[in-house]
């Protein structure tokens, strides 16, 4: 595409976080999109999965249906009513609502909606903004979800154009896409974040609703064929799935002999939970807990065994 359709091309963002320095080198501005393959039981981003606008409710936020209304009439589709002092909010038609009335009319912010149609240009608008910082630190702009590349049209667009305007790129990928479409990606990214979450395929879908076939071909492939591409292996350390000594393992085994590859253990952590009550779901993981010292041991074992020095 020439550099004035990509401009022009729309995606579903639901965050653009700046001053991250957790997503790829320097400081990084990180444009998170909807829709994911997975689903994971520890998702801190639940609202990144679905591929559609999603509203959500912060009970602790709202001022009360007596004191404050303005939601249920807003509505056009009669979704929002007052029930015993509380509002009650039915979500059926959400996804087909273009107006996102009731948040707006929402004084407490109470209501939330999670995904807005954006363009390109528009999202490269407001990375530009911290132009400055990427420069000194050698920062940039990271795709996040969900899945970017589920998105493959927008993600594609906005790396390009990412690219002519000499923004470095980075992308957070679980890696269950088609491989087409990685290769296709991989040239306009400076680093790539690439999650193994398990080496098993059976229990990587019982953690995920998917195997793992596709993440770890894609992995094979595109270590071999972009033997120059830095790539950050990751792997969240998840109580009760993948914290065993054989799987850190299994995955040192897997990433041994590549000279492009590095690797992170993160240690798992509660943050996002309180977004499945706004979406009113229950979070998979209960109130488990990784004990302190697990994740190093499981950097300590993959280190050791693909030979890092």
């Amino acid at each position: 595409m020439s550099t004035f359709e990509d401009r022009k091309v729309t995606g579903l963002v639901f965050n653009i976080q700046k001053y991250s320095v957790h997503d790829g080198p320097g400081i990084r501005t990180i444009v998170f999109t909807k829709g994911c393959p997975l689903a994971c039981r520890w998702c801190s981003n639940p609202e990144s999965q679905k591929p559609q606008p999603q509203m959500a409710f912060n009970p602790t936020r709202c001022i009360s249906p007596a004191k404050c209304n303005f939601c249920i009439p807003a509505c056009p589709y009669g979704s929002i009513r007052a029930v015993n002092g509380a509002l009650d909010i039915d979500c059926t038609h959400c996804n087909d609502c273009e107006t996102i009335a009731c948040a707006s009319a929402c004084p407490a912010q109470s209501l939330i909606v999670y995904g807005k149609n954006r363009t390109v240009e528009d999202v490269l608008h407001v990375v530009a903004q911290d132009s400055i910082f990427y420069s000194r630190s050698g920062g940039g702009m990271t795709i996040s979800g969900g899945e970017p590349l589920f998105q493959k049209k927008f993600a594609l667009a906005l790396l390009r154009e990412a690219r002519r305007r000499r923004i470095k790129t980075a992308i957070e990928t679980c890696g269950c896409v088609r491989w087409e479409t990685m290769e296709e990606a991989a040239p306009f990214l400076n680093n790539i974040l690439f999650d193994v979450k398990h080496t098993d395929s059976e229990k990587h879908k019982w953690g995920t609703g998917v195997g793992n076939e596709l993440i770890l071909s894609n992995l094979k492939k595109l270590l071999e064929t972009f033997p120059d591409k830095p790539v950050l292996v990751r792997t969240p350390v998840i109580p009760g799935f993948n914290d065993d000594d054989d799987t850190a393992r299994s995955i040192g085994r897997l990433l041994r002999g590549y000279a492009n590859v590095s690797y992170e253990a993160l240690p798992y952590h509660r943050l996002g939970t309180q977004k499945y009550m706004f979406l009113a779901r229950e979070y998979p993981m209960g109130e488990v807990s990784l004990p302190a010292g697990v994740a190093e041991r499981f950097q300590a074992i993959v280190d050791e065994e693909r030979g890092a020095q």
